[in-house]
């Protein structure tokens, strides 16, 4: 069972985190389910931004972005090559390594 570790965020989980999820379950839905509230805006619809992280460990087990994911995550907050919508980042065979970014284009609109 893959294993996914959290850095440490130091609002949504300060400690960090490492959980187990099934192959199979997005990031963000496994994350949720663990007590880790990844902002999803969207409801996980690949619609906005708010759920991106980024992958510091196993970038290379997901399924490449598609067209779509591509087009959200070149307006994210902090974009880096190893970021992924963690809503359509689906785990697979290998541990990832995730690091959850200090804003979301939400958390920074909302702010000023």
């Amino acid at each position: 069972m893959p294993k996914i570790v959290f850095l440490p965020h130091e609002e949504i989980c300060p400690e960090g985190a490492a959980i187990d999820v099934e192959a199979g379950e997005s990031i963000c839905r496994a994350a949720l389910r663990n007590g880790i509230e990844i902002e999803h805006a969207c409801e996980m619809s690949c619609a906005c931004t708010t759920c991106h992280v980024i992958i510091r460990e196993g970038y290379d087990s997901l399924d490449e972005p598609d067209e779509l994911e591509d087009d959200y995550l070149d307006k994210a907050w902090g974009l880096e090559p190893d970021s992924r919508l963690s809503c359509q980042s689906i785990v697979a065979d290998k541990d990832l390594i995730v690091e959850i970014p200090k804003y979301t284009i939400n958390m920074v609109s909302e702010n000023h």
